[in-house]
């Protein structure tokens, strides 16, 4: 029984983080690897997995009824979370702060994961027991953005080996489309917090 309800929920987790009609999850997993390549796949999981928590720590808090942040503060702060990853790539470069990286992604997950919390709490209604539904959600959330992490290092491994992009090119070719994405979609969301 347990391994059926995990099982559900692991689907809706890769699915939600994969939905192209809420790309706003893509468009941030893909600004946390603008300066890597494939070579580096490791930093990036772990980028990727302090998001994670982050998500979580926001789901459960949530879903418990443990913390409640008005639903339009939340999807202004999404675009502006990969808004500043994005410009963080380009105004930073190749430079690394990893302790400081860590602690961006794990607070950009807690507001990510605050987003998504109305959604998963009304799923989860008839759940008695929260914890395999947050849990295999979460892992589906995992592996999620580990396909998207490969799909956007194997780009860039392309593009800088083959077509003979610099690293500095493709960050800035990437970070600034992301950017400009995602500084729209936090000047058509302003208006709602007011």
């Amino acid at each position: 029984m347990h391994l059926d309800i995990f099982s559900l929920y692991f689907e809706l987790g890769w699915q939600h983080i994969l939905d192209l009609g809420g790309y706003d999850h893509i468009l941030f997993v893909t600004a946390l690897c603008g300066i890597y390549t494939l070579n580096n796949w490791k930093k990036v999981l772990i980028l990727v997995t302090a998001f994670t928590i982050g998500h979580s720590i926001a789901l459960a808090l949530s879903v418990l009824n443990v913390i409640s942040i008005n639903s339009d503060l939340i999807e202004f702060l999404i675009p502006l979370s990969i808004v500043v990853t994005a410009l963080g790539n380009i105004l930073g470069g190749q430079q690394e702060h990893r302790s400081f990286k860590y602690a961006v992604a794990a607070f950009f997950g807690l507001i990510h994961g605050a987003g998504f919390s109305n959604y998963l709490r009304s799923l989860l209604g008839g759940e008695s027991d929260l914890l395999v539904p947050l849990f295999g959600f979460n892992v589906g959330l995992e592996f999620g953005q580990v396909i998207i992490v490969l799909v956007v290092l194997l780009v860039a491994q392309l593009a800088i080996k083959y077509f003979k992009v610099s690293r500095r090119d493709w960050n800035m070719f990437l970070s600034s489309a992301i950017f400009g994405i995602a500084l729209i979609m936090c000047i058509e969301r302003i208006g709602n917090i007011f």
